[in-house]
């Protein structure tokens, strides 16, 4: 969910905007959105993910400050957790490549 603080309160207490989520639902709609799925994907999009996300969003305005806040966190945590890259160690690092990359070393190839 997208959050802006206010200026009148602590850092803790959010304000949740609706709006990212919105104009996305909006653009999902636009012909120019769906031909590029189709050119990309080979079928048109339904939208639902982004009117989930919109409802999410609106349904947590509707929610107590303390209710927010932990959805919010979990929400960050949960973003946090899909975090496309691997991270290795040095040697980690070192042994994968050796393993995935090691043969283009040997002079025989």
């Amino acid at each position: 969910m997208s959050t802006e603080m206010d200026d009148d309160s602590s850092p803790v207490r959010r304000r949740v905007s609706c709006t990212k989520y919105f104009d996305a639902l909006w653009f999902c709609y636009s012909p120019y959105y769906q031909m590029q799925q189709y050119y990309r994907v080979g079928k048109l999009d339904d939208c639902t993910k982004k009117f989930s996300a919109l409802f999410d969003c609106l349904s947590l305005k509707t929610k107590s400050a303390s209710e927010a806040q932990k959805i919010l966190e979990e929400h960050e945590k949960a973003d946090a957790a899909k975090h496309i890259w691997i991270m290795r160690t040095e040697e980690e690092a070192s042994r994968h490549w050796n393993e995935t990359f090691g043969h283009l070393d040997d002079p025989t190839c």
